[in-house]
């Protein structure tokens, strides 16, 4: 297993996360400790859950779980969901985020969280409110360190500027989904991170279970997977060409012998900007398999095919852009204008 700093933090985590989305949804306690110390056992030390998943239950399951091991993990949650029927029982409300981070701590039994995600954005809580009262739980000691997940580029920036001209706790890192089929935060995100110094934790690297093997290309539903179940089958975000995609990730991993699902997730791992990626499973049998991606890296041929054919045209104003630095370093004048 490989340890990384959480962007320009000082914190190390390893570059596989377990997911816990499944403790307390197709996993009971005894199989989802089971999982833990599969992933503990393996190198493994992020553990990402948040407060909303089955209603708490998977803090829950996650806090029984690493009892006596507490040390060696690094928990990292999140919070915005509902979580009750008042109107303040979501959002990013001082109160909200105050009455959360207390129920947390006491589901996940500890008394405090290294990493404390904004789940999604609050279009109705201005983002000093938000921000401050994170600021204020780091003070507190409740928290080590602060992040977000799926905010805009031009969202993470401002967050960025008003955190750090009043002297507050910054973001230290990103949560976004990002796999071979979904490559968005390309255009305007992971340049953002690499010039703030961010980490990013990728959610859904394996495409939803799409880039585990047991989808063939053309085909978007498999019984016995979320996509037959109708839930977390984020296919809506995928590139046009995830048939192609697919298809040349299934080549490669029988050319290197890897499984696909192992071959996916170190490609996400292997790209410069990545600190971990979270992976879900069902049982501890599954999570062994997944985390055989740990501890190498892609041959360069593999890396580059598979960067090649999941790469996306950049959108304008990048691509209108693109040919600007060659203009620049040859003088040419604009059309039109004389010699």
């Amino acid at each position: 297993m490989h340890y990384r700093n959480l962007g320009r933090a000082g914190l190390k985590v390893s570059e596989i996360c377990l997911g816990t989305m499944t403790f307390g949804n197709g996993a009971d306690q005894e199989g989802a400790t089971k999982m833990v110390n599969t992933a503990l056992d393996a190198g493994v030390t992020l553990f990402d859950t948040a407060n909303s998943y089955v209603g708490g239950v998977s803090e829950t399951m996650l806090g029984v779980a690493l009892k006596g091991r507490r040390q060696d993990a690094i928990i990292a949650s999140k919070f915005f969901n509902p979580m009750g029927h008042r109107p303040n029982d979501s959002g990013m409300s001082r109160l909200h985020i105050k009455q959360q981070i207390e129920g947390s701590l006491k589901r996940l039994q500890t008394d405090y969280i290294d990493v404390y995600f904004i789940h999604h954005v609050d279009h109705q809580t201005p983002l000093e409110e938000m921000l401050r009262a994170l600021d204020d739980l780091v003070r507190e000691g409740k928290v080590l360190y602060i992040g977000c997940s799926n905010f805009e580029a031009w969202r993470l920036m401002e967050a960025l500027w008003v955190s750090e001209t009043r002297g507050w706790e910054r973001f230290a890192c990103y949560q976004p989904q990002y796999s071979l089929v979904v490559r968005d935060i390309d255009e305007e995100i992971v340049p953002a991170l690499e010039l703030k110094g961010l980490g990013c934790i990728a959610w859904s690297p394996l495409g939803s279970g799409y880039l585990t093997g047991k989808y063939t290309p053309g085909s978007l539903k498999v019984q016995g997977t979320r996509s037959a179940e109708g839930w977390g089958f984020q296919s809506r975000f995928f590139a046009p060409n995830h048939a192609e995609i697919l298809q040349v990730l299934l080549d490669t991993a029988k050319e290197i012998g890897r499984s696909p699902a192992q071959t996916a997730l170190r490609w996400v791992m292997d790209q410069p900007f990545m600190t971990s990626a979270i992976v879900g499973a069902r049982n501890a049998e599954q999570l062994g398999e997944t985390l055989g991606a740990g501890g190498w890296r892609l041959p360069e041929a593999a890396l580059e095919k598979l960067d090649k054919v999941s790469r996306q045209p950049h959108r304008y104003p990048r691509s209108f852009e693109e040919p600007m630095p060659e203009r620049r370093n040859s003088a040419v004048k604009m059309p039109g204008t004389k010699s």
